[in-house]
C-alpha cells in the first residue's frame, strides 16, 4: 500500500513539475516577442490603459505590446481569413485580437483560432470559467479559444435634472418620444451600439425569445421579429432628425446628449457615465438607468489567430491583463470602469480588498441593480437582423 501511494505522489508531482514547467517555458519563449495587439482604439481611456500595462508587461515579462488601433475589427479577421485561404500557417501579422459576439463566431467556424489556452493561463484560477456568460459566447461555446477580458452590460442614461423619470421599456420609450419628438436616437446599425439597441428591442417585443438562443433559421425570421420592426416604425417618424438620420457612432450620440440636444444616451459600460461626469464630459446629474425587463449583457474577450507570430507573448500578456492588479485597476471608474471577469468570491485577503475598496462613480448602478443581464441572442442572428434593418430604413439613414 505505501509502495502504491509513493508511486502515486510521485506521479502527481511530476504532472505538477511539468504544468509548472509548461507555463514557465511560456514564459521563457516570450521573452523578446512583440505583440501586435488588434483593439478597438476609440476611447483615450482605454487606450490609456493598455498602454500603461503594456509597459508593465515590458518590464516584468520583456514583451512588447503593439497595440494596432481599428474601429472595425472584421476588418482585420477578413486578412486572417485570407492568410488561411492561402496556407499561410504561421508568422501571422496579428498576434491578439480583441473580440466577442459574431466576430468569434465567425473565427471559430472558419478555423481561424489557435489550439484552446485558457485553462492554462496562471490567472485563469480566478475565474469561474463555467460561468454562462463566459462558457459561451453570444451563445456559441468558447471552448477556452478566447480569454474573458471583461463584462458589458447596456445601461441607459438621463439627465435628472432635466428629465427625472424616464422611460423603462421599449414601449414607455415609444409613448415618450411621441411626446417629446426630436429627443431620442439610436446609433446607425452595424454600429455595435446600435445593433444592440435593435436586439433589446427584439428580446422585448419577440413571442419567441427561446428562438433567439439557436442558430438562425431563415422561416422563423418574420414571426420572431415582427413585434420589432412594428415598434420601430411607430418610433422613427419621432427620432431625433424623424429618423432620417442616425449618428455614426455611439460617441456622437453622447456628444448630442452631452449637448443637451437629446435627453437618453445608451451604452455598454455601466461605468461610462460616471467616467464622463468625472472627467467632466457630463453634468454631475447625468444618472444611469436599466429598462424594467433587463438589458442585454456579455462578456468581452481576447484571442489568439491560428497563424500568430508570438503566441507564447500573447498568453503571457493576456494572463497579465488577467490578473488581480491589473483587473482591478481596469474596473476603477476613473481609469476605465470596465467590469472584472474574476469572481471576487475567490480571493481572499489584499486580492479581495482590491475589489471591495474600489468606489462606485456617481452614476453606476450596483450589481443588485443592475439585476441578471439578459442574455445575447445567438451570433448568427446579428447579420439578418442589419441586413433586414438596411433594407427597411436605408433610405432614411443615409
Amino acid at each position: 500500500m505505501w509502495i502504491r501511494l509513493f508511486v502515486l505522489m510521485t506521479v502527481l508531482m511530476a504532472s505538477y513539475s511539468a504544468t509548472a514547467q509548461s507555463w514557465s517555458e511560456i514564459e521563457r519563449e516570450a521573452r523578446g516577442q512583440t505583440v501586435y495587439f488588434y483593439a478597438w482604439g476609440g476611447s483615450p481611456a482605454i487606450n490609456q490603459y493598455i498602454d500603461r500595462w503594456a509597459q508593465i508587461a515590458s518590464e516584468r515579462h520583456q514583451i512588447n505590446v503593439e497595440h494596432v488601433k481599428v474601429d472595425d475589427i472584421s476588418m482585420v479577421i477578413q486578412g486572417i481569413q485570407t492568410a488561411k485561404r492561402v496556407g499561410a500557417s504561421d508568422q501571422g501579422s496579428v498576434d491578439l485580437l480583441w473580440i466577442n459576439g459574431e466576430n468569434f463566431a465567425r473565427m471559430k467556424r472558419d478555423g481561424l483560432l489557435g489550439e484552446p489556452f485558457v485553462a492554462g493561463l496562471p490567472s485563469a484560477e480566478h475565474i469561474n470559467l463555467d460561468d454562462p456568460t463566459i462558457a459561451t459566447d453570444f451563445s456559441v461555446p468558447t471552448d477556452g479559444l478566447e480569454a474573458p477580458w471583461g463584462r458589458a452590460q447596456l445601461v441607459l442614461m438621463h439627465d435628472q435634472a432635466r428629465r427625472p423619470n424616464p422611460p423603462r421599456s421599449m414601449q414607455a420609450l415609444l409613448q415618450y418620444v411621441q411626446t417629446n419628438p426630436g429627443r431620442i436616437t439610436y446609433p446607425e446599425p452595424p454600429n455595435f451600439h446600435g445593433t444592440t439597441f435593435l436586439k433589446q428591442v427584439l428580446l422585448e417585443t419577440t413571442p419567441y425569445p427561446q428562438w433567439l438562443s439557436e442558430p438562425y433559421a431563415a422561416e422563423r425570421f418574420q414571426a420572431a421579429t415582427e413585434p420589432m420592426w412594428a415598434l420601430l416604425d411607430a418610433l422613427h417618424p419621432h427620432l431625433w432628425r424623424s429618423g432620417r438620420e442616425f449618428p455614426d457612432s455611439a460617441e456622437a450620440m453622447m456628444d448630442l446628449f452631452a449637448d443637451g440636444l437629446l435627453d437618453i444616451a445608451l451604452s455598454f459600460n455601466p461605468n461610462d457615465a460616471s467616467q464622463r461626469i468625472l472627467d467632466g464630459r457630463f453634468p454631475p446629474t447625468v444618472r444611469t438607468y436599466i429598462h424594467e425587463p433587463g438589458t442585454i449583457g456579455n462578456t468581452h474577450f481576447l484571442a489568439i489567430p491560428f497563424n500568430a507570430s508570438a503566441r507564447a507573448g500573447a498568453q503571457v500578456w493576456i494572463n497579465l491583463l488577467l490578473s488581480v492588479e491589473a483587473q482591478a485597476d481596469k474596473a476603477s471608474p476613473s481609469v476605465w470602469g470596465d467590469p472584472t471577469v474574476i469572481d471576487v468570491g475567490r480571493l481572499q485577503g489584499a486580492d479581495q480588498e482590491r475589489f471591495e475598496a474600489l468606489e462606485l462613480g456617481p452614476a453606476t448602478l450596483t450589481g443588485a441593480e443592475l439585476g441578471t443581464p439578459l442574455a445575447e441572442p445567438h451570433a448568427s442572428w446579428v447579420e439578418p437582423l442589419e441586413a433586414a434593418w438596411k433594407s427597411r430604413y436605408f433610405g432614411q439613414a443615409q
